[in-house]
């Protein structure tokens, strides 16, 4: 075992992959969590990687940018892809998890690696001789975030970051919804709540109207557009819902035999099935609001709400002014940052930055070469997202394949992305030969 440490700042997915990729070659790890001696305003389980929004992982489909990711990091020996698969609930062709289960089986595998010594304290300096990973997330505490200001000598940008709303299985009334998948992808995974025409316009004018959580004076908000709060949809216009996240394309309603006007999805939120989770339905409502509006859905008309919709900061660096390839910090290389904080948006695309942060910390502890993963592939198209100086205004971002260097060859769009699948794929091997 190596006679140098690493120290990982946070508890989350980034920071529980670090650990995992550098215990596996044996490196000593002290991962530093300040749950459950201190909660931020989203954490409520004192378990590492706490899922506090949605439990999808979305897509695990070859053909889409997400699905190549996992598969990716499946390759790589990824610690929350493996808890993952091994914690899902039906959710389609997406990946989703039992949050618990999920979150439980990172901490019992954490605790019983040899190599990695887990301390519950929060910290508020960086350290001045260690290599350090720094994975706090969006909700990195204040005085860890002054900390990271005075090294960075920047300003912190942030967003808001809305969480949806789950209700309880019994509570849904099923002789108005019903079960199923778009075009029947994915069998019955869905509960959809069908809205006619003149319940939709009812239901959008009664978000427009609903008293919101105001944000605070001194912030000002930002939203990223993949998880825009689902009253600021409804201000774009009377359709914008049905043509988003209630459209009803590719779904019949059973007691018509028709498409509905607008629809709303459930997704399976644990293992037992108890508790769904609406699909695209994160807000800033007032909690009142949220339940008063929501139960204007037909099939909610008496939900239980578990979990109400709420919102939060989300920080990160930038880190195209900030960051090397190898997501060190440009003016002190013993540091890293990985996860959420570096401006990516996603738990895939966060643990990614994990895994990769973890694989650089031990090279660079060991004196060795740090060899960043090829543009090509998805772990790559990331980090050339994030380290990307010619971009001016930096803002969060999901994997895409719009991030990958485009093929030269011409072809039909699906052709192409699996040709762009099958060359990352090839590509990976070949690094993952290369960081042995």
């Amino acid at each position: 075992m190596s006679e140098g440490r690493i120290l990982i700042i946070g508890g989350g997915l980034a920071g529980c992959e670090a650990a995992w990729q550098a215990a596996r070659k044996a490196i000593r790890v002290t991962l530093c969590e300040m749950k459950p001696k201190r909660f931020s305003e989203a954490h409520h389980s004192p378990l590492l990687s706490e899922l506090v929004c949605s439990n999808s992982l979305k897509s695990e489909a070859l053909d889409t940018a997400p699905g190549l990711l996992k598969e990716e990091m499946r390759r790589l020996d990824s610690l929350i892809i493996w808890a993952a698969d091994r914690s899902r609930v039906p959710a389609g062709s997406a990946l989703a998890v039992d949050r618990d289960e999920f979150a439980g089986l990172i901490t019992q595998a954490l605790e019983a690696r040899e190599e990695i010594e887990i301390i519950r304290e929060e910290v508020t300096s960086i350290p001045e001789q260690e290599v350090v990973i720094i994975a706090t997330g969006p909700l990195t505490s204040n005085a860890l975030a002054e900390a990271i200001m005075a090294l960075t000598h920047r300003r912190h940008l942030y967003f808001f970051d809305a969480i949806s709303p789950i209700v309880t299985v019994e509570s849904i009334d099923f002789t108005i919804a019903f079960k199923g998948s778009r075009y029947g992808k994915g069998g019955d995974d869905y509960v959809n709540c069908p809205l006619n025409r003149e319940g939709y316009y009812r239901f959008v004018e009664a978000l427009r109207k609903g008293e919101k959580v105001p944000v605070r004076g001194f912030e000002e908000a930002m939203s990223f557009e993949g998880c825009l709060p689902i009253e600021d949809l409804a201000e774009r216009g009377d359709d914008t819902l049905s043509f988003g996240p209630m459209k009803p394309v590719g779904l019949r309603d059973p007691r018509t035999g028709k498409q509905p006007f607008a629809v709303v999805q459930l997704r399976q939120e644990n293992r037992e099935g108890t508790l769904y989770n609406m699909v695209g339905f994160q807000t800033k409502l007032k909690y009142h609001e949220q339940e008063r509006i929501f139960r204007l859905i037909p099939g909610l008309e008496r939900s239980e709400f578990v979990r109400y919709g709420s919102l939060h900061r989300n920080t990160f660096i930038d880190a195209p002014q900030l960051l090397q390839e190898s997501l060190q910090l440009r003016t002190d290389p013993r540091i890293f940052f990985a996860g959420q904080i570096t401006g990516v948006e996603g738990y895939v695309e966060s643990a990614a930055m994990g895994l990769l942060a973890g694989v650089n910390a031990t090279r660079y502890l060991n004196g060795r070469e740090i060899i960043p993963p090829p543009r090509t592939t998805a772990l790559g198209a990331l980090v050339g997202h994030i380290t990307n100086t010619f971009i001016s205004d930096y803002q969060p971002m999901n994997i895409n394949f719009g991030l990958f260097p485009p093929l030269t060859e011409r072809g039909r769009r699906r052709e192409k992305r699996r040709r762009v699948v099958e060359r990352a794929l090839s590509d990976l091997e070949g690094w993952r030969e290369a960081i042995g």
